[in-house]
């Protein structure tokens, strides 16, 4: 698979887009091959299971110039480097508490051209900065990841979404969302994107 399929999902993208998205896979397959962050089995559906994924954020949102996004857990990229080529006027800083993976961004980033990131190889808890949103795929239960963001928001929206944690999650999350205790909205990828890859994926929403 290419990134035919982000062009196909977002037609606006410009040419230099277009350039870093495609760029994305030479990219990862050179990290991976050195730093095993996705499956050997995974990397040849990079722009499905992992880009494309991660760009379901910007179907929901468009980030806008000067807002600042924390990708917390963000492995090898994702979903900051993504979001980060959608919206280069957004300021990204990626963090994650494995230091390897924090290189592989960097250099990905440096490889695509990116200027609007910064990676930390840091637990989230440990930032002291405010941002406008909170990103991230999957990392641990609601419930746990929360505390880890809580009172990392700037007070003053910016956007026509309120301030707050955009995250990727699958499966059945009534229970962990009941846990949580959190004021949350699922969007269904499948509302996005037609494979069956995003059936029973979402993003949850919580407002800050």
């Amino acid at each position: 698979m290419t990134s035919d399929i982000i062009s196909y999902y977002f037609p606006e993208l410009s040419p230099k887009q277009k350039e870093q998205f495609a760029e994305l896979d030479e990219l990862y397959r050179f990290w991976n091959a050195r730093i095993n962050l996705i499956s050997r089995k995974d990397i040849d559906m990079l722009y499905l299971h992992h880009i494309l994924h991660s760009l379901a954020i910007a179907k929901i949102i468009s980030f806008l110039p000067g807002e600042k996004v924390l990708d917390v857990g963000t492995g090898g990229g994702f979903p900051g480097i993504p979001l980060a080529i959608m919206f280069p006027e957004t300021d990204f800083h990626l963090v994650d508490s494995i230091g390897k993976k924090i290189k592989v961004v960097q250099e990905v980033a440096l490889g695509c051209g990116l200027t609007n990131v910064r990676a930390s190889h840091a637990r989230a808890e440990q930032i002291d900065e405010k941002f406008h949103f909170v990103v991230s795929r999957a990392v641990t239960r609601l419930s746990e990841f929360y505390p880890w963001v809580k009172g990392k928001f700037e007070k003053k929206s910016m956007n026509t979404l309120q301030n707050g944690i955009l995250y990727l999650k699958g499966g059945d999350l009534a229970e962990e969302i009941k846990e949580s205790g959190l004021k949350t909205e699922l969007i269904p990828l499948s509302k996005y994107f037609k494979e069956d890859y995003f059936d029973s994926k979402f993003v949850v929403y919580i407002p800050q």
